[in-house]
C-alpha cells in the first residue's frame, strides 16, 4: 500500500536503521486472534472443545491465540456461547497490562466494540463494578451486545463525553482504561480510512482529545488508583509526549513501569521534550518486532488526594419484590440472587450492591438485564441465559457440536426437540446458548432476533 510521504519521512526519522524492517512488515499477513472468556471455562476445558488447529499462544496475554487464515471463529457456535472474543492481537495489550484486582471499581472509557471491556469483565471475575463506556450510541449498542455475550453479570454502559462521567465520578474508580482516540497509525495495514483520515486531520485533532480524556479520568481515578492510557498509533505526541505533559500538569502521578515480553519494546525517552528516563516504563507495540499491528500501553498511578463524591443508587427492590420474577427465577433456575435490582418500564435489571447512580447520564445498560414483565408473565433476557453456567437451570438442553440443531437454534428455527414443558435453557457441549419455550413436542426458538445467525 501507498503511505503518505509525510508520515514516511516522519517514521524514518524516528526508526533510522529499523525503517526498513518496519516497511517490509506491510507485506506480512494480517495476524488474528482470539481471546477465550475465562468467566465461562479455563485452558483446560477450552483445549478439550477447542475446534481449530495450530493455534499460536499470544505472549502478552495469556488467554490469547492467533488462529490461522481460513478459520472462521464468527461463524462457530462456540462465539455464540461467549466462549471467546475476536480481537486484534496487540490491542490485547492494554486489558493485559492493567492490574485488575477482585472487587475493583473500573471504567473503561472508550470502550466500543468491546474488547478491552470482555477482557477486563473477565478478569474482575464478576466482582466489583465494570463501567463501559463509549461517547457513539451506536458503537455503545455493539459493546452491550459482546459485553453480555460474554456473561459480564456487574457492568453499566454509558454512552458519554468523559466531561460528562467526571460530574458523576469524582475519585470513584480504582482502575481506568483509556484507549484514547488517536491518528490510528498502527491501522493503516489494515483500514484505508486510517490513512485518509491522518492525510486530512493530522494528529492535533486527537492529541485535543486526549489531554481532555486524560484530565477526566484523572478527576475521577481514586487516591493510589491506575489509569492505563493506550493508542494504536506510533506518533510521539500522542504516546510518550502526552504522558509527559500529563505528568508535568500532575505531579502527583507517577508512571508504574511495565516490561514487555514476546518483542513488546520499551518506551521511547528521546522521543519526548524532558526525555526523562521513567517514559521508558511505558511500552511499544511494533509490527516489525511482533505479530500484531501496533500499540502503546503506559500505566500511571495516581498518589495524590481523591475524594469519593459519587452519588449511590436507592435500591429498596429484590427479587422477592416481584412476584412473576420471583416465581420466574423459583420454577426455571437454582440461582439465589440477592443483589438489588431495578425496575425501568418493566424491563428489569440487576445491579452490583452499591451502585452508583447514573441520573443524567445516557445510559445504555444499567446494570445486567435479566428480562421483561409483559402482560402478567415474565420473559427471560438472553443474557440471563448466558451469565450463568448450566447447572443453574433446572431444564437444560446440551446439544453436541455436530448436531445440527445448534446452528438451527442459531438461526432462530424452531425445534423437533422433546423437552420439559415451559422454559428451557439450550446450549451447546456444556455451554448455554438462549432460551425456547417447550410445546407439544416442538421448541419455541427464544434466541434474540438481532443476535440470530445469518
Amino acid at each position: 500500500m501507498e503511505l503518505p510521504v509525510k508520515f514516511k519521512e516522519k517514521i524514518q526519522g524516528l526508526l533510522q536503521d529499523e525503517f526498513e524492517a518496519y516497511l517490509d512488515s506491510y507485506s506480512f499477513p494480517e495476524y488474528q486472534g482470539i481471546r477465550i472468556n475465562t468467566l465461562k471455562l479455563g485452558k483446560e476445558a477450552w483445549d478439550n472443545i477447542c475446534p481449530f488447529e495450530g493455534l499460536e499462544a499470544v505472549s502478552w496475554c495469556k488467554e490469547g491465540y492467533y488462529y490461522q487464515e481460513g478459520d472462521r471463529p464468527g461463524k462457530h457456535p462456540y462465539y455464540h456461547a461467549g466462549l471467546y472474543y475476536m480481537q486484534e492481537p496487540s490491542a490485547m495489550a492494554p486489558g493485559a497490562y492493567i492490574p485488575i484486582e477482585e472487587g475493583d471499581k473500573v471504567l473503561d472509557l472508550c470502550a466500543a466494540p468491546g474488547g478491552k471491556s470482555t477482557q477486563v469483565g473477565a478478569r474482575l471475575g464478576q466482582t466489583g463494578l465494570l463501567v463501559s463506556n463509549d461517547i457513539s450510541a451506536t458503537r455503545a449498542m455493539a459493546l452491550m451486545k459482546n459485553i453480555e455475550n460474554f456473561g459480564i453479570r456487574n457492568s453499566m454502559i454509558t454512552a458519554e463525553t468523559s466531561e460528562r462521567l467526571a460530574t458523576k465520578f469524582k475519585g470513584y474508580f480504582n482502575k481506568i482504561l483509556i484507549d484514547a482516540p488517536c491518528s490510528g497509525e498502527g491501522m493503516f495495514r489494515k483500514n484505508e480510512n486510517a490513512v485518509k483520515s491522518w492525510e486530512t486531520h493530522g494528529i492535533e485533532h486527537c492529541c485535543t482529545l486526549q489531554r481532555i480524556i486524560l484530565e477526566d479520568a484523572y478527576t475521577m481515578l481514586k487516591t493510589d488508583g491506575m489509569m492505563l492510557y493506550s493508542t494504536c498509533t506510533f506518533s510521539p505526541e500522542e504516546n510518550e509526549g502526552m504522558i509527559e505533559a500529563f505528568l508535568e500538569k500532575h505531579p502527583d502521578c507517577q508512571i508504574i513501569p511495565l516490561t514487555g515480553v514476546g518483542g513488546i519494546k520499551q518506551g521511547r525517552p528521546e522521543w519526548s521534550d524532558s526525555k526523562k528516563d521513567t517514559l521508558s516504563g511505558a511500552l511499544r507495540l511494533w509490527p516489525h518486532h511482533l505479530k500484531g499491528e501496533g500499540h502503546f500501553v503506559c500505566l500511571i498511578q495516581k498518589l495524590g488526594e481523591a475524594f469519593d463524591e459519587t452519588k449511590r443508587l436507592s435500591i429498596k427492590k429484590r427479587i422477592k419484590d416481584i412476584p412473576i420474577l420471583k416465581e420466574f427465577i423459583e420454577t426455571n433456575t437454582h440461582l439465589d440472587i440477592n443483589t438489588p435490582i431495578i425496575e425501568l418500564k418493566n424491563k428489569i435489571y440487576l445491579q452490583t450492591e452499591d451502585a452508583p447512580d447514573l441520573e443524567g447520564l445516557r445510559v445504555i445498560r444499567s446494570g445486567m438485564y435479566l428480562g421483561e414483565v409483559k402482560n402478567k408473565r415474565f420473559d427471560p433476557s438472553q443474557v440471563l441465559a448466558l451469565a450463568y453456567p448450566k447447572e443453574m437451570f433446572k431444564n437444560y438442553i446440551d446439544l453436541q457440536i455436530e448436531d445440527a440443531n445448534v446452528i438451527k437454534y442459531l438461526k432462530g428455527e424452531t425445534l423437533l426437540i422433546e423437552a420439559p414443558k415451559g422454559f428451557n435453557v439450550i446450549g451447546v457441549m456444556g455451554h448455554p446458548l438462549g432460551w425456547v419455550k417447550s410445546q407439544n413436542g416442538t421448541l419455541k426458538n427464544l434466541y434474540a432476533t438481532n443476535w440470530r445467525m445469518m
